[in-house]
């Protein structure tokens, strides 16, 4: 059985980096609140997302063996982009709503 100080000490470490790790972007958030660049990051990283899981989505299951739930969730997807539109571009909300119309028409047909 390890002794205590090398418990601590090993805690401790684990603490320092931790902390390093999430202090570190407020220290260099400063100068880049002025940058195009994490703008433009912050305007289409959402939607990029969003995209990847809708097609990421159908993808898997076209390629299914049965090739089941492709109608499902090509639904589910057109749900999820509608609902991402047309409420303000809250992403909780459409893919939570793309989820629930996805898991409904699965259980349901």
């Amino acid at each position: 059985m390890p002794e205590s100080w090398y418990i601590v000490a090993v805690l401790g470490v684990m603490f320092m980096i931790t902390f390093a790790l999430r202090a570190v972007p407020f220290a260099v958030i400063g100068p880049l609140r002025e940058s195009v660049f994490v703008a433009t990051l912050a305007m289409w990283m959402p939607v990029g997302i969003l995209g990847f899981f809708a097609l990421s989505t159908l993808h898997n299951s076209a390629l299914t063996a049965t090739g089941a739930y492709v109608w499902e969730a090509a639904v589910a997807a057109a749900v999820t982009i509608i609902t991402h539109l047309a409420f303000g571009r809250r992403t909780l909300v459409s893919v939570g709503l793309g989820t629930l119309t996805f898991v409904a028409l699965v259980n349901v047909f």
